[in-house]
């Protein structure tokens, strides 16, 4: 399996960018500071999310477009300020409460809340792991994991189609298995010695 190099700031494998995302970034290539899109992207989504469940909910869905409009610019920044570790974090925190707060309040179980959270918590230590070992993810990950803009947009769509129950399901089902099947193919076929898999990239 050819490893992928870490980059020069490890901030920007932590950020777990879907495609969508990602294709925003090559817009502004690199020159948006990363931090107050995050900040404003999050404080938006919080209080569509208060505003929709407060009523009718119907704000809610709109919250990942929001934030990826907001965020998704930024990825392409080498995220070397000196603040700019606390993006992923605030992206975290993000997604995290928008599925659990469209969970809760579209009446989905408890459990499969907690399942598809589970997937999701699973996904973001085994980056946090395998950066501080110097393995990056590969690219293809954040296209078939979806990433953060690309899971909260599936569950806006869940929303929209009053199919919350089966979206949440099917994305439990899924990023397990992708999440679970990469992780160890990934673990198996990596060298012993994290600054051999650095130096990777280094040989191309």
């Amino acid at each position: 399996m050819l490893m992928t190099p870490v980059p020069v700031s490890a901030v920007v494998a932590y950020r777990d960018d879907g495609a969508c995302a990602r294709g925003l970034g090559r817009l502004t290539s690199g020159q948006l500071p990363p931090l107050l899109p995050a900040l404003v992207g999050g404080v938006v989504t919080g209080v569509l999310l208060f505003l929709g469940i407060a009523h009718e909910r119907g704000f809610a869905v709109f919250a990942p477009a929001v934030v990826l409009l907001l965020t998704g610019p930024a990825s392409s920044s080498r995220h070397d300020g000196r603040l700019d570790w606390l993006v992923p974090p605030i992206l975290r925190l993000t997604e995290y409460g928008f599925v659990a707060a469209v969970g809760f309040a579209s009446g989905v179980s408890h459990g499969l809340i907690f399942i598809l959270l589970g997937a999701l918590v699973f996904h973001h230590y085994d980056v946090v792991y395998r950066v501080r070992q110097r393995i990056y993810p590969p690219p293809w990950l954040g296209l078939y994991g979806l990433g953060w803009d690309g899971r909260m947009l599936v569950i806006a769509l869940g929303a929209l189609l009053d199919l919350v129950p089966l979206t949440y399901f099917l994305l439990a089902v899924w990023l397990w298995g992708l999440f679970i099947w990469e992780s160890v193919t990934s673990w198996l076929a990596a060298p012993r010695s994290g600054v051999d898999a650095a130096d990777l990239g280094a040989d191309d």
